[in-house]
């Protein structure tokens, strides 16, 4: 999940977390019903794990909207039962735009893809790390 001010970005893995697939973007209205609709999603596409993008300053240091990610994860977690990681989500919405630029769509379909993108993007990389410590564990024994 990529949380944002005004929309949430949102991706999932396949059940062998391999590949990371952009789903419809959530536009938020007040906290409560935004976790209502995540607990919603989460119960109907059987998720057992989140990834939520961890904003910090560029410097690695702690932002605002770090603060507040963590509250709403906390939050969500509770909800849900469902426990949740914090993943480094500096330059994600940075390359989903400049992929999406790249791409030729407009600016109007680029603004409502940014977040989707975002979200694969964080994702990815969360499963690449994963696969990642499998492959040095298996190469440790």
């Amino acid at each position: 999940m990529d949380l944002g001010k005004k929309r949430i970005g949102l991706a999932l893995s396949d059940g062998l977390r391999i590949t990371a697939q952009g789903i419809d973007t959530l536009y938020r209205t007040r906290i409560r019903e935004d976790l209502d609709a995540l607990a919603r999603l989460i119960e109907e596409r059987e998720v057992n794990w989140i990834v939520l993008g961890d904003p910090k300053h560029m410097s690695g240091g702690e932002s605002r909207q770090q603060t507040y990610t963590h509250e709403f994860g906390d939050r969500l977690a509770e909800r849900t039962g469902v426990g949740i990681d914090y993943w480094d989500e500096r330059l994600t919405s940075v390359e989903a735009g400049r992929v999406l630029r790249s791409s030729g769509i407009s600016i109007e379909k680029r603004a409502k893809a940014v977040d989707k993108l975002s979200a694969v993007l964080l994702l990815e990389s969360y499963l690449d790390y994963l696969q990642m410590m499998r492959d040095a564990a298996e190469n440790a024994e």
